[in-house]
């Protein structure tokens, strides 16, 4: 392998587009990891092939993020928005179109970083056929997420498989949190060997405005009491636990208490149903007086959204690590999030911020409560949040630690003999 070879990396995201806009339908913490994953490798030096699916006839086929990190676009199946539960027939298309790929453009990727489970599929079959390395992360478990909902889909049995074999046979599983890692050995597999290399956010981007002069930029008064909500509309994703919190709020009858609910929607798709019954629920507790609907919120404006509020809520069912958690605390504002998953090793309690029982109301409102009736203690859990962030959480670090491990399996010889064990 020349050197350049052996600096290169394929991260596969069939639905997770790394060049899309954040907050569009499907489009969330996946996008953003896999996004700032690539460009770090790329400032290390690695050249980054980013793949996933084209969506749509107006999306370039090739986005350039930077000089050694790139997006791909490949086209399997019709070129539209497929949802997840729905892709699975597509995959051999998309393997189709990556090999393609490869034969075109002379290459053969060593190393495969897949993410989700669809591209984990994508993964196993590139070891069957020219026997390369696999690192795989999850970032949802089928275990968990059934567990959580009540119509489970058809593709349900399909995906656990597909989990349970990538965990088995990838030469290592990047679980983003000691909670994720434990759920992996508990609901899926006892075998197949798992490090632990936590999600990161930019601390150069959140964190860089202060809360007055991000309030005076947005137009919010300083004695407002601001929480703040930002992510995709989803039922499991808790809005409905933080407005009715909000409802209940010592604070409620007060005039300067006020909830921000950011986040894109799409009509007539999953999230857009969700958003117009989350309003429904405003307008049944009559609430419209102290919530405002943002819509999708831009990476260059979510930082001051962050920095303005007294406190981020992630009322989650479940989050494997919670992004919005950490941007909060870079941006030093304290999180009160749900007591599951990721999240319970993001945010500390009576440090960071608090954590409540999911879908508990009333323990989100009074943890929400403590902080707003606090001025003092928020500052102080806003400033643990900031350092916290900078010491464990940082993309560079991430990436980092990433491409020790890539290393240590590039440092290893590519054979098709070795990936025939794992049929």
């Amino acid at each position: 392998m020349n050197s350049t070879t052996e600096k290169r990396i394929a991260l596969i995201s069939v639905h997770g587009d790394p060049a899309i806009e954040i907050g569009k339908e499907e489009a969330a913490g996946q996008n953003v990891y896999v996004r700032h994953v690539g460009e770090a490798l790329g400032q290390l030096g690695w050249q980054v092939d980013m793949f996933t699916r084209k969506v749509s006839k107006e999306q370039d086929p090739v986005v350039q993020h930077s000089q050694n990190c790139r997006t791909i676009r490949l086209i399997a199946g019709p070129v539209k928005f497929v949802p997840r539960d729905d892709l699975f027939d597509y995959l051999p298309k998309f393997l189709d179109s990556l090999l393609q790929f490869q034969k075109a453009n002379d290459i053969t990727y060593p190393l495969v970083h897949t993410n989700y489970w669809h591209s984990s599929w994508i993964g196993m079959e590139l070891k069957k056929i020219q026997g390369s390395k696999q690192i795989h992360t999850y970032h949802s478990l089928g275990a968990v997420k059934y567990n959580t909902i009540e119509i489970i889909p058809l593709i349900a049995t399909q995906r656990l498989a597909v989990e349970t074999k990538v965990l088995e046979t990838a030469e290592r599983i990047v679980a983003t949190s000691p909670q994720e890692k434990q759920h992996m050995r508990s609901l899926v597999s006892s075998q197949g060997t798992i490090d632990i290399i936590p999600c990161g956010t930019d601390i150069r981007r959140f964190g860089a405005i202060e809360r007055q002069a991000a309030r005076s930029k947005l137009g919010i008064t300083p004695e407002t009491k601001l929480v703040f909500y930002v992510g995709r509309f989803d039922s499991r994703k808790g809005i409905e636990t933080l407005v009715r919190a909000i409802n209940e709020s010592q604070l409620r009858r007060s005039k300067n208490l006020q909830l921000i609910i950011g986040g894109g929607s799409t009509p007539g798709n999953s999230d857009g149903i969700e958003r117009d019954r989350i309003e429904n629920i405003v307008n049944e507790l009559k609430m419209n007086d102290c919530t405002i609907f943002t819509g999708r919120l831009s990476q260059e404006i979510l930082p001051t959204y962050y920095a303005a509020a007294d406190v981020c809520v992630v009322p989650s069912h479940y989050e494997p690590f919670g992004l919005v958690a950490i941007e909060a605390m870079a941006s030093s504002t304290p999180v009160v999030a749900s007591d599951v998953g990721g999240l319970q090793f993001t945010v500390i309690p009576e440090e960071t911020g608090l954590l409540a029982p999911p879908q508990n109301v009333t323990a989100f409102a009074s943890a929400i409560d403590r902080i707003l009736l606090n001025p003092e203690w928020r500052d102080e859990l806003g400033k643990a949040g900031r350092k916290l962030v900078e010491t464990k959480f940082s993309w560079d670090g991430v990436a980092n630690q990433l491409a020790e491990l890539y290393t240590q399996f590039l440092e290893q010889p590519v054979t098709k003999e070795a990936a025939l064990l794992t049929q």
